[in-house]
């Protein structure tokens, strides 16, 4: 494996350097996949994408769109380019941070359409240099899995991250195996980031989290935990070992998610706790519920079921379930159950941020 001339430390300082740039304030801890959410017809409905980001973005300051619970691995092409320009668009009226998704299968499409966003990021922005394109655009970078295949080996892991990574960009890479069916290996996350000052942030949503109980010094990459459940137990300020959250629930439940980061840093256990244990229940029943659908994926699934409920308020089981990028929509059994989960735990809300707008 090729070492960097930069060294650890020197790589350490120049992500550093970087990391300061493209976050003034610094990081967000708390990181959302956002839903795609479609109209009846099934196009992109940008305006009802807009309304959940206004609704969540108080609480939220990191997106990662698309993501796998944003479809990102089913969207067209001119789906992806849909909604990237409304991404575009709200990341700079709300203020937030925005990370692009390049989910593809395999490295040569994955840089293929890197390389498409970079260029589409410096036009938009009217900016040659990449870095000043990104800073305008309130892009933190571009996310890339592994290569997909249960056969990949660490040699060509590295092969198809290092070509993204090679284009200059700051990068992110995803830990995803329920997709990728295989793992970036902990030297293989520690390599990159001695190689690759760009290589600011990593998300692993394995479950299994071995990159960052491997103790490998990683030089100051940022890291997310984006598997749910139990995660008062993974914040590094509770004791864990994250230094954040990419979390599809934070979809429905940004308030108490950044409630329990909030107490996590005033070292309030007994909150911290009470979020976790809440969240974590709801979304385990609610898990259980959309396993009967057939189509999408159950954190997709799980996560518009309830949004459905903080969209619509009191109105929802009235209303037509939202629609799967595959062109169903869910079941009102599903929803009705979903609400009386919500009720359950006292996490049904009163008014929808809709308000009496109808799905379109």
């Amino acid at each position: 494996m090729v070492k960097s001339s930069l060294g650890v430390e020197g790589s350490a300082a120049a992500r550093a350097e970087l990391l300061e740039h493209l976050f003034v304030t610094g990081v967000p801890t708390l990181w959302c996949p956002s839903l795609t959410h479609y109209t009846r017809d099934g196009a992109i409905d940008g305006r009802r994408v807009a309304a959940h980001l206004r609704h969540i973005a108080p609480q939220v300051k990191g997106f990662l769109i698309p993501g796998s619970t944003s479809d990102g691995w089913d969207l067209s092409e001119q789906e992806f380019w849909k909604l990237l320009e409304t991404a575009l668009e709200q990341a700079k009226i709300l203020k937030l941070h925005l990370l692009i998704g390049v989910l593809k299968p395999d490295p040569r499409d994955a840089l293929m359409l890197a390389e498409k966003v970079i260029d589409y990021v410096k036009d938009k922005s009217n900016q040659s240099d990449l870095l000043a394109a990104f800073v305008q655009a309130r892009v933190c970078g571009i996310a890339i899995c592994a290569p997909r295949g249960k056969g990949v080996s660490q040699t060509e892991m590295e092969r198809g991250l290092t070509s993204v990574l090679e284009t200059g960009a700051p990068v992110a890479l995803y830990q995803l195996p329920q997709m990728t069916q295989n793992e970036i290996g902990p030297q293989l996350v520690a390599t990159l980031a001695e190689r690759f000052p760009n290589f600011v942030l990593f998300k692993d949503s394995s479950g299994g989290d071995r990159v960052v109980l491997s103790g490998k010094n990683l030089g100051g990459v940022f890291t997310m935990r984006g598997a749910e459940g139990n995660y008062a137990q993974w914040f590094k300020a509770a004791g864990g070992a994250y230094d954040g959250f990419l979390l599809s629930t934070a979809n429905c439940f940004a308030s108490e998610l950044s409630g329990m980061i909030a107490g996590a840093d005033e070292g309030k256990t007994a909150q911290v706790q009470l979020f976790s244990e809440k969240v974590t229940a709801v979304i385990n029943e609610v898990f259980q519920l959309v396993q009967s659908v057939s189509k999408g994926n159950v954190f997709t699934n799980a996560n518009k079921a309830i949004d459905h409920f903080f969209a619509y308020g009191p109105r929802a089981t009235e209303l037509p379930g939202p629609r799967l990028h595959a062109g169903i929509c869910l079941p009102n059994a599903i929803i009705r159950q979903t609400g009386e989960v919500l009720e359950k735990y006292g996490l049904k809300p009163d008014e929808g941020y809709l308000g009496d707008e109808r799905p379109r």
